[in-house]
């Protein structure tokens, strides 16, 4: 598999305030919307299911953003032989919107795609974009599929606790460490410390939802463009 660090991943706005892992590989998704990777901490593996998610009033920014990949996609597929996917794993949204460059995100899609043979994967990094590109059979003809995973949150912002749940239900039978983690990519951030309701709400999803007899408590963290909260540490309740 792809050790996602020797790319730099751990720069990306997903993992920049997470611990600085030695490896860290991707597995794809679990349910819904949600990312599973695997990582290596001082030779302990360690699970992370991580879930990109942005709010209902800002999903028309997304979607533009999201069009614009797919052109970049479809311009870099022309210029190539072979069946390609394109999986986007990060961006940060608004500041793509002032900066991106649908040029030279093809043509960096493009660089890589000509030097992978069949079932090869490179992780591809542009600006804030962070994706993995695999060459999934030769052609004599060029197709590329982009893949994208954008939760957009439709409730209000009190109700963060069931993006929370989300990542709980899928790690309730992991036999190691492992981090949970919401990656909020809204301009206006859903955690809000001074919603009572929100704020207990994500206390009780805590308490109730995570049970102690558990082997390892997940570190549990909500980020976006404020920083990075820590729900639970995983150490202790």
């Amino acid at each position: 598999m792809l050790n996602l660090i020797n790319g730099g991943i751990q720069h990306s706005n997903l993992f920049l305030h997470m611990p600085l892992f030695d490896e860290i590989f991707y597995e794809g998704y679990l349910e819904g919307k949600v990312r599973k990777y695997k990582a290596v901490r001082e030779d302990q593996p360690c699970r992370i299911l991580a879930l990109n998610i942005i709010r209902k009033d800002e999903d028309i920014i997304w979607d533009a953003l999201e069009d614009l990949f797919k052109r970049c996609v479809i311009d870099a597929a022309a210029r190539v032989r072979g069946v390609y996917t394109f999986d986007l794993l990060t961006v940060d949204i608004h500041k793509e919107v002032k900066t991106f460059s649908l040029v030279e995100l093809s043509q960096t899609i493009l660089k890589h795609a000509q030097t992978l043979s069949p079932g090869a994967t490179c992780l591809v990094k542009y600006s804030s974009v962070y994706g993995l590109l695999q060459k999934l059979s030769p052609q004599d003809w060029g197709k590329m599929t982009l893949k994208t995973s954008v939760e957009v949150f439709k409730d209000k912002p009190s109700y963060l606790d069931l993006l929370v749940k989300q990542l709980i239900k899928n790690f309730e039978f992991a036999h190691e460490p492992g981090i949970l983690l919401l990656n909020d990519l809204s301009q206006n951030p859903l955690f809000d410390p001074r919603d009572a309701l929100q704020q207990e709400r994500l206390s009780q999803v805590i308490e109730q939802q995570i049970p102690n007899t558990m082997e390892f408590l997940p570190e549990v963290y909500v980020q976006d463009r404020n920083g990075v909260r820590e729900l639970l540490s995983g150490i202790n309740r």
